[in-house]
């Protein structure tokens, strides 16, 4: 029987590992300031009304761009929680540490810049912003692993919540009819892909030293996914909103998301799992069967809702 390797002992063997990933992050990140993503002049223009109580007729954000935008800033608020449990499970130490430390860094320009970026252009109520972020920050984030916390469950959360969000931002960008917010939202992205490409790859590597061991933690994190905004005041509401317009929904999930890591560890092609992770894999693959169940069940529903309104359109302005 093969035995289950330690927190310890996987964070040493993953050395190597963690080294050449900081080093190709360092070398392809590309630097960039949260100020240059801002258009100060709109803000100038509001300041000049004598500190207005917020309207909103002044955002050009549609309901469904306002839905996606706080809660994807929501969710990057929560960076000292995100910043706790990933120090907590893989150590402050040499390349871990110099991760732990840099990541956090890059992700707090994204909270930067899009509260810069709602604030001035007066996308949002900023009070109600403001109000939104004490309540989601004093919940903090609760890790959906639970019990199972450790590296493993924890590299590999982040490789599917890395990716989901990066998906949510692109798309978000697209909703929100606006060059600037859609420049901005792409450079968000292609950091979250960064960060993606790191976690993933120290899973790759995971998999390779302990299969059904890392495999089961993978089978548990995309059995049990949860976004890290789950918990936010309106978090249902706007998340229906995505699903409904294409930000970010069930087939999203499975088919820009799950599918493409799957494919990148080669899960259902490797031949190093024991009976053990024959039988974890064997399971992931009845989860994702119903999961495609589901997403096409949602979208006919989607397609009938919008039918339905856009018929109730036709009807009103007729």
């Amino acid at each position: 029987m093969v035995r289950d390797l330690t927190q310890l002992e996987l964070l040493t063997e993953l050395v190597p590992v963690a080294e050449d990933n900081v080093n190709r992050h360092i070398a392809a990140a590309k630097e960039w300031h949260p100020h240059d993503y801002v258009p100060w002049d709109e803000g100038r223009n509001f300041a000049a009304l004598g500190g207005v109580d917020y309207d909103p007729e002044q955002s050009k954000l549609s309901d469904v761009a306002k839905a996606a935008m706080i809660t994807n800033l929501l969710t990057e608020d929560n960076l000292p929680s995100y910043h706790r449990e990933i120090a907590e499970n893989f150590s402050r130490d040499g390349a871990w540490g110099t991760w732990v430390g840099r990541w956090t860094a890059e992700e707090n320009r994204h909270g930067i810049v899009m509260r810069d970026y709602l604030v001035v252009t007066r996308g949002v109520d900023p009070v109600a912003l403001e109000q939104a972020r004490m309540i989601h920050m004093t919940n903090g984030f609760a890790s959906p692993i639970g019990s199972h916390s450790g590296l493993l469950h924890s590299v590999s959360y982040v490789t599917f919540q890395e990716l989901a969000t990066r998906v949510s931002h692109r798309n978000t960008g697209k909703v929100c009819d606006d060059p600037i917010a859609d420049r901005m939202l792409q450079r968000i992205a292609a950091d979250e892909n960064l960060h993606m490409m790191f976690y993933r790859n120290i899973c790759g590597a995971a998999l390779d030293i302990a299969p059904d061991q890392t495999l089961e933690a993978v089978s548990h994190i995309v059995t049990n996914f949860q976004m890290p905004g789950a918990g936010m005041p309106n978090f249902r509401r706007n998340g229906v909103l995505m699903a409904k317009h294409g930000i970010y929904d069930l087939r999203q999930h499975l088919e820009d998301v799950v599918w493409p890591v799957l494919r990148k560890w080669r899960i259902f092609e490797r031949e190093d799992f024991t009976a053990r992770g024959e039988n974890t894999r064997e399971e992931l693959a009845a989860f994702l069967e119903d999961l495609e169940r589901q997403a096409t069940k949602f979208e006919e529903m989607r397609d009938r809702s919008l039918a339905r309104e856009a018929k109730k359109l036709e009807r009103q302005a007729s």
